[in-house]
């Protein structure tokens, strides 16, 4: 059986269409059509029933799905293993983070790495998205979770301390119950959030004018006066037109952490450049 085509079966499992199968593995969707047909053929079954929302196993594609999902842990550990041997400062490096996290303390890292090291090629991705690092969908990942991965090493890298922020000039808000004031909070989905529940105990009456899951559109905000907002510190003392607001309180603190796979502990550039981001943000 060959990979590639194991590969484009579980690829269209995962999309559920020829289309964002043939997206994700960089192909045109006739080529993936055709390479379904052959790979079916070369099985002697029909792996997909065809609907008008998209591909859905068949029975005979279900039963085969387990064997190919271990085909793929096998072939990503050797692509793993091969790359944890690389020694050279060259190549490519995927990370991935919160927005205003990559915004305000990555980029100024990153950008200091490449210059140190021209040949890495490093992408920063910002999304709420846990990406898998098993899959490579990232080498370093910095999330405010810790990892329970087994095969992930990991760290806490940084504690984070966060303020309540009010438009340069607009009247603060007492002590009291919040009665008039308005907020610019996460959104809906993010409601768990420490910070969300802080608001809600300290300023119970205050009224969410804002919502927004991006930490630097809620500052952007309240720059503008739509409300009070709480953002983690190094990014809220550095936007211009919003100043700090003491309840005697401060909202929770978070700690950032920081993975990668086990498998490329050995990789010169992800050492080199974790080296430089824990010099230069947790020290």
């Amino acid at each position: 059986m060959n990979w590639s085509d194991v590969e484009i079966f579980l690829a269209i499992v995962r999309e559920g269409t020829l289309g964002g199968a043939a997206r994700r593995l960089g192909l045109t969707q006739p080529t993936m059509g055709r390479r379904l047909k052959v790979f079916e053929a070369t099985l002697g079954q029909v792996l997909f029933q065809r609907t008008p929302d998209g591909f859905v196993l068949t029975d005979e594609g279900t039963a085969i799905l387990a064997h190919a999902e271990r085909m793929e842990e096998e072939a990503l550990a050797l692509r793993r293993a091969l790359a944890g041997q690389e020694r050279q400062l060259e190549g490519a490096l995927r990370l991935s983070s919160s927005d205003w996290f990559g915004a305000h303390m990555l980029a100024p890292v990153l950008a200091e790495f490449s210059l140190q090291h021209p040949k890495v090629l490093v992408e920063l991705v910002t999304d709420a998205r846990l990406l898998n690092l098993s899959r490579r969908e990232a080498d370093l990942v910095f999330r405010i979770t810790p990892f329970t991965e087994p095969d992930v090493t990991s760290r806490k890298l940084i504690h984070i301390e966060y303020g309540l922020y009010v438009a340069n000039g607009a009247r603060h808000p007492s002590q009291g119950d919040g009665a008039g004031a308005r907020l610019v909070t996460m959104d809906e989905a993010f409601g768990g959030m420490p910070d969300v529940a802080w608001l809600k105990r300290v300023l119970p009456k205050a009224e969410v004018a804002m919502r927004s899951n991006n930490r630097d559109v809620q500052a952007r905000f309240c720059a503008r006066g739509a409300g009070l907002a709480v953002l983690p510190r190094p990014l809220g003392d550095a936007i211009a037109g919003i100043e700090r607001v003491d309840l005697g309180e401060a909202p929770p603190g978070r700690d950032t952490w920081v993975g990668y796979h086990r498998d490329l502990k050995r990789l010169a550039r992800l050492r080199t450049l974790l080296d430089l981001i824990i010099e230069r943000l947790a020290n």
